[in-house]
């Protein structure tokens, strides 16, 4: 899907793409049983506090119920529409199935009107076909990976994202996570076969902040604009670097900082771990 650049009108529009949508179906409006509203909280919790920083306002949006989970085996479905989803960088895929349900899933790379999808063990792996890791080729793109067969895909969910499948032994699967971290799967877990789409949406620039407003996000306010009171990194006379690694208001390492848990169990099924990046603090580890 190719990025649509305007002219420069305007200051915000002079560094502002978007999407030109090309390949959705077009004038479908959103499945009405398959939809829900969403209560904005505004990055507060039950008691009013604000847990995550920078949210609220936004345009109001209708939460599209997707499967992840793609348990309706040996039954054939057809794609009826691909259709945009305000929630989610990728985009998704109305399904008509052979008994008069109709499911959302996300839309992987290739996928067409028209085209036949189905889930289970017997099941060729075609693209949107959902199968156990058990039975998908060695060497195929995935996506909507499961970490616990029957509780739905939870790995490279988002555009452009893949897990590859390399090996089997035992009861697991091995896999090659988007980040480059390998990893164990149980292998009665299910995946979906192909690329998820949409790989351009990280090619769009924003171009002003009241689109970003749009989106939810309020302005971000520096740790080193704030008082000493607000921030670990605040206060001092005139403009400072902050005077330490850069970290978080309650003081954890913001840049390549370990925030996983030493003895979490899953460690286990972490044969290499991701590169931390190029802004990893000193002494924080790799």
């Amino acid at each position: 899907m190719p990025v649509k650049v305007y002219k420069p009108t305007s200051a915000g529009r002079r560094n502002a793409s978007v999407l030109d949508f090309s390949h959705l179906t077009k004038g479908k409006r959103p499945e009405k049983s398959l939809t829900e509203r969403i209560k904005k909280t505004g990055g507060r919790n039950a008691h009013g506090h604000i847990t995550s920083r920078f949210r609220g306002g936004g345009a109001r949006k209708l939460y599209r119920k997707v499967d992840f989970r793609r348990q309706k085996d040996g039954v054939p479905a057809t794609v009826k529409a691909l259709e945009y989803d305000p929630n989610r960088t990728a985009d998704i895929a109305l399904l008509f199935y052979a008994d008069g349900e109709k499911r959302y899933i996300l839309a992987p790379k290739g996928l067409k009107v028209g085209d036949k999808v189905m889930s289970g063990e017997k099941c060729e792996p075609d693209v949107g076909n959902c199968m156990p890791l058990d039975t998908i080729p060695l060497g195929l793109q995935v996506h909507n990976v499961e970490l616990q067969p029957g509780k739905g895909g939870q790995i490279a969910r988002s555009a452009g994202n893949s897990c590859t499948l390399m090996a089997r032994d035992g009861d697991y699967a091995t896999l090659v996570l988007p980040s480059g971290e390998t990893r164990k799967v149980l292998r009665r877990c299910r995946a979906t076969i192909g690329e998820i789409g949409n790989s351009d949406w990280q090619n769009v620039r924003i171009g002003k902040a009241g689109r970003k407003r749009h989106m939810g996000r309020r302005p971000h306010n520096r740790g080193t604009s704030m008082n000493p009171v607000a921030h670990p990194m605040g206060g001092g006379e005139g403009r400072t670097g902050g005077g330490r690694h850069p970290v978080s208001p309650t003081g954890k390492l913001a840049k390549g900082g370990k925030t996983r848990r030493g003895k979490a169990r899953s460690n286990q099924f972490i044969l290499r771990r991701r590169s931390p990046g190029k802004h990893v603090a000193v002494g924080s580890g790799s």
